[in-house]
């Protein structure tokens, strides 16, 4: 799954690692959201419904201010659509995950996300994968046995299958992204990605809508707040740095699961996830390494084919 090296002009690569870091700050506090909002009894399509809606205005309000509304047209509505699907079924396993499990298990689950990427992209995109992808998914596997303990009953199998399903579905949205991004801006990316699943998950939220508290809907908005600010800075922060590069922050969130399953819900990760954690990052962060390094080759080769 590589790609040309983006344009290296604006290259501002702290900045870039600290927007990451505070995107997946806010991404690791969406988490905690969901599952204290989850033990007041809000179901989940209900946190669909909401965590979408509002990022709206907050996406509408950053296209005003990035030069209107009428750069949020797109001539790819279905591209969006497959977007929106895929989207919907990642968010419902993924929060699925955080719900079932505790906040460092599930987050470390999360990072399987590229050894699925390393089998999507033999499957659908004819990629042959050598020796280092290969021992990456290796590793990464034994780490994830090594967490799941089966047959230990340690964590529930259940929701480590869903966490896992959120991480393949993670992957195989990142292929459909990185299609979309040949026509399409993040911001429209975004913005239709949030739209179609408010249409979408709004019959069942109204299905399962019951009045709530002030503090559910405190827990609501957080959810939604946190969540944005972790997607916009996420995406903003690969116009200031290569993906190769900022990608490591995103490992930060086993810091933040952590911090905040300790301060919210007074747990810590068992014995086995630090054992499997680092075997689990180490997978994605070789693979991220392999991806930039065959990126940058396939690059030299095809300048000095044509000799520029």
């Amino acid at each position: 799954m590589t790609s040309a090296p983006r344009d290296s002009s604006s290259d501002r690569p702290l900045l870039a690692l600290i927007m990451r870091l505070a995107g997946i700050a806010g991404f690791g506090l969406m988490g905690a959201f969901i599952k204290l909002a989850s033990e007041t009894g809000i179901q989940i399509a209900e946190l669909l419904f909401w965590r979408q809606l509002v990022a709206i205005p907050i996406l509408l309000t950053w296209a005003m201010l990035a030069g209107g509304l009428a750069q949020l047209g797109t001539r790819r509505p279905k591209a969006h659509f497959v977007r929106v699907a895929y989207g919907v079924v990642g968010m419902v396993l993924n929060f699925g995950g955080v719900i079932l499990l505790p906040l460092a298990e599930a987050t470390t689950l999360g990072f399987t996300a590229p050894m699925f990427a390393v089998g999507l992209s033999i499957v659908l995109l004819k990629e042959s994968v050598g020796i280092w992808r290969w021992s990456a998914v290796a590793a990464g596997f034994i780490g994830i046995l090594i967490i799941a303990q089966p047959g230990n009953g340690q964590i529930p199998l259940f929701g480590a299958a869903v966490a896992l399903g959120g991480a393949f579905m993670i992957a195989l949205i990142a292929i459909q992204i990185r299609d979309l991004s040949r026509t399409e801006k993040p911001l429209v990316i975004v913005f239709w990605f949030s739209a179609g699943s408010v249409i979408v998950t709004l019959p069942f939220m109204l299905w399962v809508h019951e009045p709530l508290t002030a503090y559910q809907w405190w827990l609501l908005l957080g959810m939604g707040i946190a969540g944005t600010w972790g997607q916009v800075l996420v995406t903003m922060a690969l116009r200031f740095g290569n993906v190769s590069s900022v990608i490591v922050m995103d490992y930060s969130n086993i810091i933040w699961a952590t911090l905040f399953g300790w301060l919210f819900f007074a747990t810590l990760p068992a014995i086995t996830t630090w054992i499997g954690a680092p075997l689990v990052v180490l997978a994605g962060l070789i693979i991220s390494w392999r991806e930039h390094y065959l990126a940058r080759r396939a690059f030299v080769d095809q300048r000095q084919a044509t000799g520029t």
